[in-house]
Parts: structure tokens; sequence; C-alpha cells
């Protein structure tokens, strides 16, 4: 009975941090419906995104206790990220402020390693944050990727930035050992980060788009290197367990 109760406790207090975001998220729609002028589809989208989101994550918490202040940065970063999810189905307003979404998207990419940082020297690290982190950036890049299609950046290839991880997991459905845990990889950390740093880059107005074009082109190529340098530790791994 105990246990109920704690549990019980635990969901309500996670469905508290998860409310406080949708309200976060809804201000900042807010405010960004006001200060570009758009229309209140975004906000409507944002805070689906949002809302999407949140039920995942509620559905994943699987800890005891405290949301912890790790979680709660990476939930702002989600908060970021819907709001940026929001003003895509507004391509016009894409095209025209590119440098604030670039500038969110960077806010996001920054609260990355803070996120990081806390969950190592104060709240200590767990699966489910490490995954709730790791979907934040997954997402946040397939918008950035949308982003830079809309804004007439650069060509539907680019897409394949933000769309591979997704391929990979649905990959695994069929093989599983491509579920496999992988080693800790400060190549796939930093390839992360690039992906989201230039597709931001990508966005800003005044960057020639030849030279935006070439450094998406070069994140690409760092993308898919890693992802196959990954698929094939994988297969060893299950080789080696199935002989």
């Amino acid at each position: 009975m105990h246990r109920t109760h704690s549990t019980a406790g635990a969901a309500s207090r996670v469905a508290l941090e998860l409310a406080g975001g949708l309200a976060a998220v809804t201000l900042l729609s807010l405010a960004l419906q006001a200060w570009l002028t758009i229309a209140p589809t975004v906000l409507a989208a944002s805070v689906l995104v949002y809302l999407v989101m949140a039920a995942l994550i509620y559905r994943a918490w699987t800890p005891p206790g405290e949301f912890g202040w790790a979680n709660r940065i990476t939930l702002a970063r989600a908060v970021l990220v819907a709001a940026l999810g929001g003003v895509l189905v507004a391509p016009d307003i894409v095209q025209r402020h590119g440098a604030v979404l670039a500038t969110l998207a960077l806010l996001v990419i920054v609260l990355d390693g803070l996120d990081g940082w806390v969950a190592r020297t104060v709240d200590g690290e767990s699966r489910f944050g490490a995954r709730f982190d790791m979907e934040v950036d997954a997402l946040l890049i397939m918008f950035l990727a949308i982003a830079v299609v809309l804004a007439e950046r650069a060509g539907a290839w680019v897409l394949v930035i933000g769309g591979i991880r997704y391929a990979f997991v649905a990959a695994g459905w069929m093989l599983p050992w491509l579920r496999g845990d992988l080693p800790p990889s400060t190549w796939r950390k930093a390839v992360c980060v690039v992906q989201g740093v230039v597709l931001a880059a990508a966005l800003v107005p005044w960057l020639p788009a030849g030279v935006a074009q070439t450094a998406l082109a070069l994140s690409l190529a760092a993308l898919i290197h890693s992802f196959g340098r990954d698929t094939l530790w994988l297969w060893r791994h299950r080789a080696a367990g199935a002989a």
C-alpha cells in the first residue's frame, strides 16, 4: 500500500512538472505571436507538439521520487523545441525570422550542456534522463531540418539530417540487434551538437547560402559516419553474441 501511494505521489509530481511546461510553452508562443505578428495557429501547433511530448514523457517516467533539476532543464528545452515546432506551420514566418528561430535553437543547445552537468553533479544520471535528453535533441534536429527547407536555404536532402535517427529507430523494430546499448562516445555527442549548430546557423539570412549548404553537406557526412560506425559496432556485438 505504501509503495502504491509513493508511486501515485511521484506520478502526480511529474504531472505538475509537465503542467508547468504547458503553461511555459503557452506563454512563450503568445510572446512570439505578439512579437512576430503570427497567426494563432502557431500557438495551437506549439501546444499540440508539447502535449504529445508531455504524454510520452509521462508514460516513460519510471524512477520514484523527485523529477530533479536536470530533467527540469531538459523540460525547459522541450518547451523551446515545441515553440520552434509550432512555427513550422507558418512557412512565411520561418523565411522572414530565421535569426529568431536560430536563437531559440542555440538556446536549446546551450541548455543541453547545462542539464548534463546538473545530472552528473547534482541529481545523479539516470536512464530516463539520458533518454529524455536524447529525444529532445532528435526532435530539435528534425524541426530545424524542416525549417531550413521551408526557409529555402537548402534542398529537401537536408531532411535526411533530421530523419536519419528516426529511420534508425524504425529499423530497430525489424532488427532487434539495432536496439542494443551503445558505449559512450565523445564523437557521437560532438556530431549531435554540430548538427544543431549548423542547422541553426543555416537559418540566419546573412550567412551566404553556399556556405550554409557546404556546412550542411559536411555535417550530414559526419552524421552518416557516426550512425554507420554505431551500426557496425552493434552488428559485430550481435554476431559475437549469436556465436
